[in-house]
């Protein structure tokens, strides 16, 4: 029988929202929600493609990964420097590494996106692929707006999305400070 691999596994929450953060030989492989409607699916393509088991267990990266989150949800962090491991298909893999270029404070739509990989008519496989995105936050998916610029589906929730674009965009007039957890009570 052949050995399982290990994706060391912790959990960070922030109001009402909870992620399951994970890592693969010393990268980030997970930064998802915990509860979301695709938890299954995500578990069963990390596992089966890393030929792994989830352990609960701490180590630098998601420490680190804690620690830059914290920054980011109070203001002080615009860019994540941790790195990722990416496991999905190489066409998910693609549009992901798209998605890594949207800058801080701006959107595109999913059409924006497919011409960006080099195929406009792509445009409901790279909405999927941007679902399947494991790593959330850091390779940001909560950029991607319809074509008229509403919100569309999200793993967090419309409302959260909602909240990291104004976050991101200082649409509300609050100071964050770690200790304070003003962005957190504000998510709730």
């Amino acid at each position: 029988m052949k050995k399982m691999n290990q994706i060391n596994i912790q959990y960070y929450k922030i109001a009402s929202t909870e992620f399951i953060l994970g890592t693969y030989n010393d990268k980030l492989c997970m930064l998802d929600y915990r509860h979301r409607k695709m938890r299954n699916s995500v578990d069963c393509r990390m596992k089966k493609l890393l030929n792994a088991e989830y352990i609960e267990k701490d180590n630098e990266v998601l420490k680190e990964t804690r620690k830059q989150l914290d920054e980011y949800f109070s203001t002080k962090r615009k860019k994540f420097e941790i790195s990722l491991l990416m496991v999905g298909t190489e066409f998910q893999k693609s549009v992901w590494k798209e998605l890594l270029k949207i800058p801080y404070g701006q959107t595109v739509s999913y059409l924006e996106l497919s011409k960006a990989i080099g195929n406009e008519r792509a445009v409901r496989a790279v909405a999927n692929a941007n679902g399947a995105n494991a790593i959330g936050i850091i390779i940001p998916c909560h950029r991607i707006i319809g074509s008229d610029g509403s919100l569309t589906g999200y793993a967090g929730g419309l409302p959260l999305k909602k909240k990291l674009l104004e976050l991101e965009n200082n649409l509300f007039n609050l100071t964050f400070a770690p200790e304070s957890k003003q962005f957190f009570r504000y998510l709730a």
